[in-house]
């Protein structure tokens, strides 16, 4: 029988985790042994981990930005489980997730992800019940997921870092996430076209679904202006196109960077404190 770690990040998203925690809870046995959690933390001074009836192991990698590539390869190296689930500290997984997600991946090999629910602010009381996320959610209009089964992507540009099992083998094999994307973007994309480029397919799974939960965002991510620049050029050079378009797209008519991308592209100025205000997503939109 395959065993499971699950790997996520925090960085300052106590909350957030303590509901993916619960989540997991949820869904796992009294006693099984078969599943683990990796907490890979990359703030300071996070609060205690609570008791559960799985083993649960905190990862300090303490960060000044967002180095999400590193801090996914060192929850692996953490992680002893034959199949890895990683899930995003804002995602809560249902009750189903992890077990369904896991036997896909031991099933096929490839990166499987499975769907996303995105709730409204305030969905998540105390005592939440899987049945009103179930309702509140709503399913991202981009990907096309399965009843059951999975059904693969010839687009790996779909593939998602949120909710996605793959074999612990396979992710060594393709070296984990590349560690020159540095913060923000391009870093999951880029994981997927290098699987594609070695025959390892994006898979999309029809199993039960994460929540994620509502939080600061901006639309488009004018705070992370920077890393998705830097990002997206990394991308341009091992790939030959440029990712992340709708939002480069965006950042032209704000007027942050120049239309025409070739050969490269043309930053004319960061984005202002206004700028990033007005971006933010209201509360009553998911995503």
């Amino acid at each position: 029988m395959s065993t499971t770690s699950v790997v996520t990040l925090n960085k300052g998203r106590d909350a957030h985790l303590a509901r993916l925690i619960e989540g997991l809870a949820r869904g796992t046995a009294p006693g099984e042994a078969t599943t683990e959690c990796v907490v890979v933390e990359m703030g300071a001074a996070p609060e205690p981990l609570p008791e559960t009836c799985f083993p649960l192991r905190r990862i300090a990698f303490p960060s000044a930005g967002l180095p999400l590539a590193a801090a996914r390869n060192a929850g692996r190296a953490a992680a002893s489980g034959d199949i890895l689930v990683f899930l995003d500290v804002d995602c809560i997984p249902s009750a189903g997730l992890v077990p369904a997600l896991a036997a896909a991946a031991a099933a096929h090999d490839g990166l499987v992800c499975g769907p996303i629910r995105y709730l409204p602010a305030g969905a998540v009381r105390d005592r939440w019940r899987e049945a009103d996320l179930l309702q509140a959610g709503i399913l991202h209009p981009a990907r096309d997921f399965p009843d059951g089964g999975v059904r693969e992507t010839k687009n790996p540009g779909l593939f998602w870092s949120l909710a996605f099992a793959v074999r612990a083998t396979t992710y060594d094999r393709l070296g984990g996430f590349d560690e020159g994307y540095d913060g923000y973007g391009a870093e999951d994309t880029d994981l997927a076209f290098r699987a594609a480029e070695i025959g390892v397919p994006v898979l999309l799974a029809g199993v039960p679904p994460a929540f994620h939960q509502h939080h600061l965002s901006c639309d488009p991510p004018l705070q992370h202006f920077a890393d998705i620049v830097r990002n997206a050029r990394r991308f341009r050079a091992r790939h030959g196109l440029w990712p992340m378009d709708g939002w480069l797209d965006a950042f032209a008519r704000l007027g942050l960077i120049e239309e025409r991308r070739e050969p490269d592209i043309t930053l004319l100025r960061g984005p202002s404190p206004d700028e990033i205000a007005a971006a933010r997503v209201p509360a009553d939109r998911p995503f």
